[in-house]
């Protein structure tokens, strides 16, 4: 992100949600507001963040990415890795588990509106 007045401020903001428009709203009707909530995050946790190319990973998936930065960096020997075996870093493993709760809090909160 920019600073506050660069013409990139929202950049990064604009293009997910030009994709989630493009990708998800403008190609399905929704029936309810929780089936809204959900179809968009399955969007997000099922293709957006694992699957879609990123430029800044060389136009990888964060899944390949991944697995490449696993078989790169066995040595390291850190205890904190993810389900494929990636190891890291503190701040990650925070961010990990922060993702974890809020996706429990969503299922959560999905399975007592049904």
């Amino acid at each position: 992100m920019g600073s506050v007045g660069d013409c990139f401020d929202n950049a990064m903001c604009e293009s997910f949600f030009a994709t989630l428009e493009c990708e998800l709203i403008d190609r399905t009707t929704f029936r309810t507001h929780a089936e809204a909530r959900m179809a968009i995050f399955e969007f997000i946790e099922g293709w957006y963040n694992p699957r879609r190319l990123h430029s800044a990973l060389g136009y990888l998936s964060p899944v390949e990415y991944e697995r490449i930065a696993v078989q790169t960096n066995r040595s390291l020997g850190d205890d904190e890795t993810t389900n494929s075996g990636a190891t890291l870093g503190s701040g990650q493993v925070e961010i990990a588990a922060s993702v974890a709760s809020h996706k429990a809090d969503f299922l959560e909160v999905q399975s007592g509106a049904q």
